[in-house]
């Protein structure tokens, strides 16, 4: 059960009225401007107490990722990381739609696979070829009705972060995700993306 009081939100519709009121200008960003996005950098806030009652809450309007516990009867927020989430906003349609899915506390993403990704290329037809792109990690995850959905960094493209830019996924900054994986990230671990607005 998520309990929301102390990381951000006690319910989606909580979420709904932050994104209204966000000092985050969530209107439509073109590709590359990045005007109406506050710059911002890993925050932590408290240490944490057991790793396996830590959960992901993905923040599409803030463009943050924060790791929280559940502590007793509450939730706490342990860190936060800035992201760059999918290029158009809304929900997850179709595959290649560049859109980052999104899912609710009662039905989480889970983290399947903890993958080295250190010798990952793509090619993001900007006219660079195959590039090394996701970083060190590759946290895949579990997205029913789509797959190859995953958190990832951000090698060659570090300054799409904070933003809009990916294909779907999130990305965070490479030392970021190294932090990320080393320090919270687990197999089974559960990811809430709440919806752009």
């Amino acid at each position: 059960m998520f309990l929301m009081t102390s990381c951000g939100y006690s319910s989606v519709r909580a979420a709904e009225e932050h994104s209204e009121t966000s000092s985050v200008d969530t209107t439509e960003v073109a590709v590359g401007s990045i005007d109406s996005i506050k710059p911002d950098s890993a925050t932590f806030y408290s240490e944490v107490v057991d790793k396996m009652n830590c959960f992901i809450l993905v923040s599409k309007p803030e463009y943050r990722l924060y790791v929280c516990e559940v502590v007793g009867d509450d939730t706490v927020k342990r860190v936060h990381y800035p992201v760059c989430v999918a290029l158009n906003k809304g929900q997850k349609q179709k595959r290649k739609d560049m859109r980052t899915p999104e899912c609710s506390f009662d039905n989480p993403f889970t983290i399947i696979q903890i993958q080295d990704a250190s010798n990952w290329y793509h090619d993001f037809g900007d006219g660079r070829g195959s590039i090394l792109a996701y970083g060190n990690w590759f946290l895949r995850l579990d997205t029913p009705g789509f797959s190859g959905i995953g958190i990832h960094g951000s090698t060659n493209n570090e300054s799409s972060v904070p933003g809009r830019g990916s294909e779907g996924c999130i990305r965070l900054r490479n030392d970021d995700l190294d932090d990320l994986k080393e320090k919270y990230a687990f197999v089974g671990m559960r990811v809430v993306i709440l919806p752009d607005e």
